[in-house]
């Protein structure tokens, strides 16, 4: 598993990053895609994030899996806007008492909306492919992010995993049982599985936090708390922050 250890990627320049300097940088981008008013920077940033996932390992069907979502949220929100924005409209067909207008205006702000939408899960995609889930929670517990968001993020990404595997299992179980042939029986297969997860959600809840309290846990992840930035890598995050600005305030600065 990738949280904890790295899968097919090439290393190189990523690889030799600090976890902490890789949170930064992202985090700066994912600031300016937000904040930018215009659809230019975003896609610049999508333009330059997506390839280099590809470079860093990524598997073409993984990456297009990944930006299916993301794609049908930015057209639905593009059509959205498009019919629903302010300003002049051209009625587009009329249908009775419904009809669909064209809004110029609302067709641009939807471009943005769009735009920022790709910018910042292309930045979220190179992020998971150059670091790993260890080293992100390692990188935001050193960044003072509360304790608690980073252990409940801990504990609900290992659980995902069990989860999968306790259903996978009631799944089968079920299926050469003939659990699932037919509606109704499919439903009430589907809510014993429901139910027995939360079962077992809660009962491994509590063997795990018995586990971790036997253990010392206290809470605190040290991974890298006694490891020192290379001065070099904070010179490089400010010239990159820099650039990544000047980009930004090309399209955004005010006229």
């Amino acid at each position: 598993m990738r949280h904890l250890q790295r899968q097919g990627t090439t290393g190189g320049v990523a690889a030799a990053v600090d976890p902490r300097i890789r949170l930064l940088a992202a985090g700066v981008l994912l600031a300016l895609v937000v904040s930018s008013t215009g659809a230019l920077f975003p896609w610049i940033v999508a333009a330059f994030c997506l390839p280099a996932a590809l470079v860093q390992g990524m598997g073409l069907r993984t990456l297009l899996l990944r930006l299916l979502h993301p794609l049908f949220i930015a057209a639905v929100v593009l059509l959205l806007k498009s019919c629903m924005g302010a300003g002049s409209a051209v009625e587009l067909f009329r249908l009775g008492s419904f009809g669909v207008a064209f809004h110029a205006d609302g067709f641009r702000a939807g471009l943005v909306i769009a735009a920022r939408i790709m910018g910042a899960v292309s930045v979220a995609v190179l992020l998971g492919q150059v670091a790993t889930f260890t080293e992100t929670m390692a990188a935001l517990a050193w960044l003072r992010v509360p304790r608690a968001l980073v252990e409940v993020t801990l504990f609900a990404w290992r659980s995902l995993f069990m989860l999968y595997d306790d259903a996978a299992t009631v799944y089968t179980a079920q299926k050469n049982r003939l659990g699932y042939c037919g509606l109704r029986r499919g439903l009430r297969s589907f809510g014993t599985m429901a139910g027995m997860l939360v079962i077992r959600a809660f009962d491994n809840s509590d063997a795990m936090t018995t586990a971790m309290t036997q253990r010392g846990y206290d809470g605190s992840l040290p991974l890298l708390r006694g490891a020192r930035l290379s001065m070099a890598q904070v010179a490089g995050l400010v010239v990159f922050t820099v650039v990544a600005t000047a980009a930004w305030s090309v399209q955004n600065w005010p006229r």
